[in-house]
């Protein structure tokens, strides 16, 4: 029989920087391991994901990010780039196209 542990990661997380909070999330070892992590690469993995996650939406600035993460605003931006997410936003594309047109 398999047994399968649950793990809880925390999240720190900073609101105009001078009150943390902490996130709990549950999950399965078996979640970690099939990823190849150790837990705490997974913990360190899924704090970073959500923070890029967020910045892509618009919900948070890259400098807020970065500072959650102890990371330079350039830092996080390169892992940003990793992830594939792009720092331009293409909101309106009626306006890029008529930037690109005037330029």
């Amino acid at each position: 029989m398999v047994t399968s542990y649950l793990h809880v990661i925390s999240l720190s997380l900073t609101k105009i920087y001078l009150m943390n909070r902490m996130i709990n999330i549950t999950y399965p070892e078996s979640l970690a391991n099939s990823m190849k992590l150790s837990v705490h690469e997974f913990e360190k993995e899924i704090k970073l994901s959500s923070l890029v996650k967020l910045y892509e939406l618009g919900k948070i600035s890259s400098g807020i990010a970065a500072k959650v993460l102890g990371l330079s605003r350039l830092d996080f931006l390169d892992i940003v780039a990793q992830y594939k997410v792009s720092i331009i936003e293409f909101s309106d594309i009626d306006e890029l196209n008529n930037d690109i047109m005037n330029a």
